[in-house]
């Protein structure tokens, strides 16, 4: 097993390209790689990046990914300039098949059983990675972004392969403007496409959600009007107005999204004490332009769902990375195994320039990856996707800690 971590942060994307495959190999002394994990900052042409890969992987080597707002590794980390980077993996026990599904934007529960189909579903398979385009239509001056959902694609996926197969990954995005994305396909560059890489032999998967959020109050409500990825009412009255009497203000309408208040559902007991690991949260995008209902970041929430409001507790979130992610390394060791590499999933939203602190919450997460050693490629995502309570689940403002592991 041998795995290289490349990184650039230069405006030159061919060369970024070039540079952050050669980086990876130099590194960890592979010669002939078998897949590439990539993604650069939507600034950066992807096309030209990808040819830089490929210029020196060969246009043999699959290589997925694509756009993300920003780049973690071991020793680096930023989400300003164009950042860039590249998880590279050779090895003689682990295998991989690689597969597409297209015009994702126009049918995205389609786009999964077309993935799922292509792969196929060996008994031997350990874990689906997917990355996907979270942009079905990019924001304008006068409308919120239109988002993909992530639990149609889940559904889709589910239909056709072993549950017990944990599905992990991302909804990409490439700047906080919502643009359009793109998504490297194994040997080409798209937009509006699933990208799954099946993985099995001799290794296990283990991850790990963290959040930080709590509870606002611990009331639970129910969702009354809802389209899509627009909700309007809770408890029949309009959401605008409850969030109005939340911050005794409307200076929250100013925000794209909400720096403080998301949306939770517990899919745990409903009044048992609070465990972080049954909440999957909901970013709330910001006001609609008429005021008459707030955007979330995904659709997947129906009328009659029960919610509760969430602080986005920042001194949680830190917590939560430092203590999750420490967990998780210890539990690979004392199980005996050997940390092979790792892949750090993170919400844009929790960047620190973002939430507006002075730690990177994602530091955190870095500490304990050199702590213990092990290479890892982290990247800020618009969608997270990651095994919550027995079901893949699409999640938001969550850091999904991946690491794969043998004897």
């Amino acid at each position: 097993m041998k795995v290289g971590i490349g990184y650039c942060n230069k405006p030159e994307p061919f060369l970024s390209g070039k540079k952050v495959v050669e980086d990876a190999i130099t590194k960890s002394g592979i010669d002939k790689p078998n897949f590439i994990i990539a993604f650069c900052n939507g600034h950066v042409d992807h096309n030209e990046f990808f040819r830089g890969l490929q210029s020196v992987a060969g246009k043999k080597v699959p290589i997925i990914g694509g756009s993300a707002i920003g780049i973690i590794t071991n020793e680096d980390l930023s989400y300003e300039g164009h950042p860039a980077g590249a998880l590279v993996v050779q090895s003689d026990t682990i295998r991989h098949r690689v597969a597409v599904a297209g015009n994702f934007n126009k049918d995205e529960k389609l786009a999964g059983k077309i993935l799922a189909d292509k792969l196929s579903n060996e008994t031997e398979d350990k874990l689906l990675l997917i990355f996907y385009d979270s942009i079905k239509k990019a924001a304008l001056k006068t409308a919120p972004p239109v988002m993909n959902a992530s639990p149609l694609l889940i559904e889709g996926i589910e239909e056709k392969i072993n549950s017990d197969i944990p599905v992990i990954g991302a909804g990409l995005i490439g700047d906080y403007a919502f643009s359009q994305t793109k998504q490297f396909c194994g040997s080409y560059v798209d937009s509006q496409n699933l990208v799954g890489l099946m993985l099995n032999g001799d290794f296990e998967p283990y991850y790990k959600i963290m959040h930080g959020c709590t509870p606002l109050d611990g009331i639970f409500h129910t969702i009354t009007k809802i389209k899509g990825d627009v909700v309007y009412e809770v408890d029949g009255k309009p959401i605008v107005e409850i969030i109005d009497n939340m911050y005794r203000t409307q200076d929250w309408r100013e925000q794209h999204p909400l720096q403080l208040l998301t949306i939770g559902v517990n899919y745990g007991k409903r009044h048992e004490m609070f465990q972080e690991s049954n909440y999957v949260n909901r970013l709330i995008t910001g006001i609609l332009p008429g005021g008459e209902g707030v955007g979330i970041f995904e659709p997947g929430l129906e009328e009659g769902t029960e919610i509760q409001f969430m602080w986005r507790d920042t001194e949680g979130m830190l917590e939560s990375a430092k203590r999750n992610s420490a967990e998780l390394m210890k539990q690979i060791e004392e199980y005996g195994r050997k940390a092979f590499f790792g892949l750090y999933i993170d919400c844009a939203g929790r960047a620190a320039k973002f939430s507006t602190i002075k730690t990177e919450e994602a530091s955190e997460v870095q500490k304990i990856f050199n702590q213990y050693n092990t290479p890892f490629l982290g990247f800020y995502s618009g969608v997270e996707i990651a095994p919550l309570r027995g079901k893949s689940r699409g999640l938001d403002w969550t850091g999904v800690m991946l690491v794969l592991a043998g004897r």
